[in-house]
């Protein structure tokens, strides 16, 4: 009779064990889609590729609690997620790419497509572009003589609730790319919908000094949160 083997010790089980939930993980995944997975189940499989062992919930769950969603996390700075205990470099390369993805997807939507055929893909950008920006940006979208989307560049960054835009600025940059027509695109990260009274008088200051070069100025969209409001449908333009 063979003498009966020690019982594994408590690391080993906790490592055969994250081995078996890695792989109904990924087994969920592969046989019920990405749309399967809950946030946080998505978390802690992106941090996989910076802890090739171990359980990674614990750090997914931490993380979820100071940036409190998924989106946010992705979004938050190297320096940001550096601050998280166990966040290492691995892991912060792994959320970054996640990000960096996830907006080429969305901008390979409306890049080189007529955008007023395709607003809903439009606003989606903008809004993964900038809804978790910590300050406020302002972008400018750039379309040929189709209202195809040639460029985006962002023109200023501000403070946590203002920014300095030129009418100048905007029809240089405008007559550099050769642009037909433009849409201005600014968030506001306190989440306010409605547009300020800035908002309002530099939009018509723009639409001006545009109109004068023959350049039409499509819109002016503010991203607040999850939503994007237009100053043309509000009656602004």
């Amino acid at each position: 009779m063979s003498k009966p083997s020690d019982p594994p010790k408590p690391a080993a089980l906790a490592s055969h064990d994250t081995k078996g939930h890695r792989a109904r993980m990924r087994q969920k995944l592969l046989e019920k889609g990405g749309t399967a997975l809950t946030d946080l189940e998505i978390l802690e499989m992106l941090l996989y590729a910076g802890a090739p062992r171990g359980d990674t919930k614990p750090l997914a769950k931490r993380l979820v609690k100071i940036f409190i969603s998924l989106p946010a996390v992705l979004r938050a700075t190297p320096t940001e997620l550096r601050a998280v205990k166990d966040m290492g470099d691995a892991a912060i390369a792994a959320l970054k790419v996640a990000e960096t993805t996830g907006l080429r997807i969305s901008h390979s939507r409306i890049k080189g497509k007529p955008v007023l055929t395709h607003w809903m893909d439009v606003q989606d950008y903008c809004i993964n572009k900038l809804a978790h920006q910590p300050i406020e940006y302002v972008m400018l979208l750039l379309l040929d003589s189709q209202n195809r989307l040639i460029a985006d560049e962002t023109i200023s960054r501000g403070t946590v609730n203002q920014t300095s835009v030129y009418p100048r600025e905007i029809v240089n940059l405008a007559l550099q790319h050769f642009a037909h027509a433009v849409i201005i695109v600014h968030n506001h990260p306190g989440g306010e919908t409605q547009p300020s009274r800035a908002d309002i008088s530099v939009t018509k200051d723009i639409d001006k000094a545009l109109a004068v070069m023959g350049i039409t100025l499509h819109d002016h969209l503010i991203v607040a949160g999850i939503n994007c409001v237009s100053l043309k449908s509000l009656g602004h333009l």
